[in-house]
């Protein structure tokens, strides 16, 4: 008795996931961000040619950008609470806007009030500081988890091609116009920050749900470190990276200039090694647009170890490409580290402290960033240049390596869930 075969099940692929560089909200966010990182980069070589146009003397641009990093330290604590208490989308308005008025006031005071300066840069300093973990877990609300890795990414790439294309491009306009000129075009790459990114899409609360009693904002960002302690391998990525740029960023932007002028006599090679930087961290945004390795943690400590290649190529009278070389290779090793520690942050911290974890990582790897500058130059004048460079090398090395001891470190989070077979 003949019977009829039973239909076979189709093995169509499934649908690939739209890119999200097609996703209009995403676009509106990443070029939101964007004017933002292009706008921060911005004031401090603005103010830079204030001071070689005799406008701003080297003591007050030093006061200026201190008031600046105040601010930004500050508010960077309060936006987190913030963002996770009410809108994200607000707190990126109001923050934005509030840099965006900081730089008339810089133009104004510019060549006539110090003071006047000093308090708008640390109101710019406030916006900035606000802005960072707003946009950040805005994007957890505008991306879906399955592309973060690929918006995080592109958001980086457009910073970075910002920062390399920013100095020529700046010094261009500088010919032809003045620098409170150029501090009101900063301004405007604010306003696009402020207005340009959507809404999220966080899901309304009834308007019968009864509202929660709201604890200070003390309280909620210890309930936010509390969050960041629930994940070990946020806390060992994070004093990995503070150990990085407290000690080996450090160390190489006040050594860099001085073995650029005295070992090869010209500045150059200090020149070069900074493009060489950039240049590779695009390329480390690039790679890490599609890259999945298996062991991520893993791979993203490596890639931030790799800077250690930068202070080590300065020890040694090497010939220019060499340490030309170690800066393109610490930039693509960068990106390697930042765009998935990001995209796991996004993932494995709890949504409604997001905002809070995020400031809480720029607040603390930033903050020591002054600290280790201010230590290092005195340290270099009693040990010398090449044993500090070597001491700050093998802890660019030895840190990261250490940090991926820590538990859920290798997959920064749960490993990935094993493929059913069937």
């Amino acid at each position: 008795m003949a019977t009829t075969p039973a239909p076979t099940e189709s093995k169509s692929r499934p649908p690939q996931a739209r890119s999200v560089l097609r996703d209009i909200a995403f676009l509106r966010l990443w070029a939101g961000t964007t004017a933002s990182g292009l706008a921060t980069w911005a004031l401090p070589f603005v103010l830079g040619l204030a001071v070689l146009q005799r406008e701003l003397g080297a003591a007050g641009l030093g006061l200026v950008l201190a008031a600046r990093t105040a601010g930004f330290l500050v508010a960077v604590a309060v936006g987190g609470v913030l963002a996770d208490r009410h809108s994200r989308r607000a707190v990126v308005l109001w923050s934005a806007l509030a840099a965006a008025a900081a730089a008339p006031l810089l133009a104004v005071g510019l060549g006539r009030s110090l003071l006047l300066m000093t308090v708008a840069a640390a109101l710019a300093g406030a916006g900035q500081g606000a802005c960072r973990p707003a946009f950040q877990a805005l994007t957890a609300e505008v991306v879906d988890p399955d592309r973060r890795q690929q918006a995080n990414a592109a958001t980086t790439l457009a910073v970075r091609a910002s920062t390399l294309a920013g100095p020529a491009l700046t010094a261009l306009l500088a010919a032809f116009t003045g620098v409170a000129t150029l501090l009101l075009g900063i301004g405007l790459l604010w306003l696009v920050a402020a207005l340009l990114p959507g809404r999220g899409a966080t899901a309304a609360a009834p308007d019968d749900a009864p509202r929660p009693r709201r604890a200070s904002l003390r309280a909620e960002f210890v309930d936010g470190i509390r969050e960041a302690r629930r994940h070990p391998w946020f806390l060992a990525g994070l004093g990995a990276l503070t150990a990085v740029i407290a000690l080996g960023y450090s160390a190489t932007s006040v050594a860099l200039p001085l073995i650029s002028r005295d070992r090869y006599a010209t500045e150059w090679v200090l020149a070069a090694a900074m493009t060489a930087y950039t240049v590779g961290a695009l390329g480390g945004a690039l790679v890490t647009a599609r890259l999945r390795p298996r062991s991520q943690g893993w791979a993203a400590f490596a890639g931030l170890a790799a800077y250690g290649f930068a202070p080590l190529s300065l020890m040694f009278p090497v010939h220019p490409a060499v340490v030309i070389g170690a800066y393109a290779v610490a930039g693509i090793g960068i990106e390697l580290f930042n765009v998935p520690w990001f995209t796991a942050t996004q993932r494995e911290v709890a949504p409604d402290k997001l905002a809070r974890v995020s400031s809480l990582d720029f607040l603390v790897s930033y903050g020591l960033a002054p600290v280790g500058l201010a230590l290092i130059a005195p340290a270099i004048d009693t040990f010398g240049v090449t044993p500090v460079l070597g001491a700050c090398a093998a802890a660019c090395f030895l840190v990261p390596a250490a940090a991926t001891l820590a538990p859920t470190a290798r997959h920064f989070g749960r490993p990935p869930a094993p493929r059913e077979t069937q």
